[in-house]
C-alpha cells in the first residue's frame, strides 16, 4: 500500500506542477473530485479495516503481556519494566500513506462540497468588467442561485433562478470551456439585444444611461467616460473609450451566428433559447458575446456578489451590482 499510494500521491503532484508549468490544461473540478474520491476510499479503508487491525494487534500485544506478566509471577518475578504502553502507541498510530489520504478526506470533502455546491471563489485576471470588478479582486460566486448542478459534468440539478438583465454572471467560454469567464447579463432568451453607436437597446427600448465624472484607470494612466445604467433592478457603472470605434472587428464564426447581424455601427442579436447575450462594463475593453456567441445554459457556473478580498486595496471589499 505504501508504494501504491506513493504513486497515486506522485500522480497528483505531477498533475498539478505539469497544469502550473502550463504543459496541460487544468481542471481543478476534476482534480479535486479525484482527491475526494482517492481519499474517502482511504477513509473508508481506515475506518472499517486498517484501525481495527491495528486495535486488535494492540490488544492482543496487551493480552500477550498480561500472560507473560503471569507466568513470571509464578516464578517469583514481580518487577518488570512495562514497555506495553509504547508499544502500543506505536501500534496504533496511523502510518503516513493513512494520514496523508484518510488524514485529509474531512477536510478535502468539506472544500469539495463548499466549492460544488455553495460558493466558489475566484480571482479578476483582466480589466474587462471595470468599473465594477477591478484586476486584482477576489470575488465569490453563488453556485446555487440559478440551480444546483454536479459538480464536473455541470449537469443541472435543480431549477434555481433564472438569469436577469444585470447579472454579473460566470460562465464557462463557449470557444474554449475550460476557461471561466466573467461578464453582465445583457440578454436573456428571446431578447433582440443591439448595441449601436455605442448605446444599448433591448427589445426595441434604449437603456437609459447616465453620464458620471471620468473613470481614472490606474493601470492605463488615463482617463474614460463612465455611465450608469440600469438593465435589472438595480444600477451599474460601465466605461466607454472614445478611441475605440463601434464596429465589431474579427467577430468569430460562432454557433447562431446567422442570429446577428453586423454593421459599422455595431451589433444587433437575437437571443436564441437557451441562449444568454453576455457584455463586459468595459464595453470598448472587453471580449464578449460580440465576438464569440451566446452563453448556452449548460455553461453556467454561477452569480457573482461578493468582492471578498483585494490585496491592493481593502476598501474593494464588499457587494456589487
Amino acid at each position: 500500500m505504501q508504494v501504491l499510494t506513493a504513486m497515486i500521491l506522485a500522480a497528483f503532484v505531477g498533475y498539478g506542477g505539469a497544469w502550473y508549468m502550463g504543459l496541460l490544461e487544468g481542471n481543478f473540478a476534476l482534480l479535486l473530485f479525484l482527491a475526494t474520491l482517492v481519499t474517502g476510499l482511504y477513509w473508508l479503508a481506515e475506518k472499517f479495516y486498517f484501525l481495527p487491525r491495528r486495535k486488535q494487534a494492540a490488544l492482543d500485544l496487551e493480552k500477550a503481556s498480561e500472560l507473560r506478566l503471569a507466568e513470571l509471577k509464578k516464578m517469583g518475578i514481580t518487577q518488570v519494566d512495562q514497555v506495553v504502553p509504547d508499544a502500543q502507541a506505536r501500534l496504533l498510530m496511523q502510518p503516513w500513506w493513512l494520514d496523508w489520504t484518510a488524514g485529509l478526506f474531512p477536510v478535502i470533502v468539506a472544500v469539495f462540497l463548499l466549492r460544488s455546491f455553495l460558493f466558489e471563489p475566484f480571482k479578476i485576471p483582466s480589466g474587462s468588467m471595470i468599473p465594477t470588478l477591478l484586476v486584482g479582486d477576489l470575488i465569490l460566486v453563488n453556485k446555487f442561485h440559478y440551480g444546483v448542478r454536479l459538480p464536473v459534468l455541470n449537469t443541472k440539478i435543480t431549477e434555481g433562478t433564472p438569469p436577469q438583465r444585470g447579472d454579473v454572471m460566470v460562465f464557462r467560454y463557449p470557444p474554449k470551456p475550460s476557461l471561466d469567464y466573467i461578464k453582465r447579463v445583457v440578454g436573456v432568451p428571446g431578447d433582440e439585444v443591439a448595441y449601436i453607436n455605442k448605446r444599448l437597446t433591448v427589445n426595441g427600448k434604449a437603456i437609459d444611461t447616465t453620464a458620471l465624472p471620468d473613470f481614472f484607470d490606474e493601470d492605463q494612466m488615463r482617463y474614460f467616460k463612465q455611465f450608469e445604467e440600469k438593465l435589472g433592478d438595480k444600477p451599474h457603472r460601465l466605461l466607454n473609450d472614445d478611441d475605440r470605434p463601434a464596429f465589431v472587428q474579427g467577430a468569430d464564426d460562432f454557433a447562431f451566428r446567422k442570429n446577428c447581424q453586423y454593421s459599422v455601427e455595431g451589433v444587433v442579436c437575437k437571443v436564441p433559447e437557451g441562449q444568454y447575450f453576455m457584455m463586459g462594463d468595459n464595453r470598448d475593453n472587453s471580449l464578449d458575446s460580440r465576438y464569440w456567441g451566446f452563453v448556452p445554459d449548460k455553461n453556467i457556473v454561477g452569480k457573482a456578489f461578493f468582492v471578498w478580498m483585494n490585496f491592493g486595496s481593502l476598501k474593494r471589499i464588499g457587494g456589487f451590482n
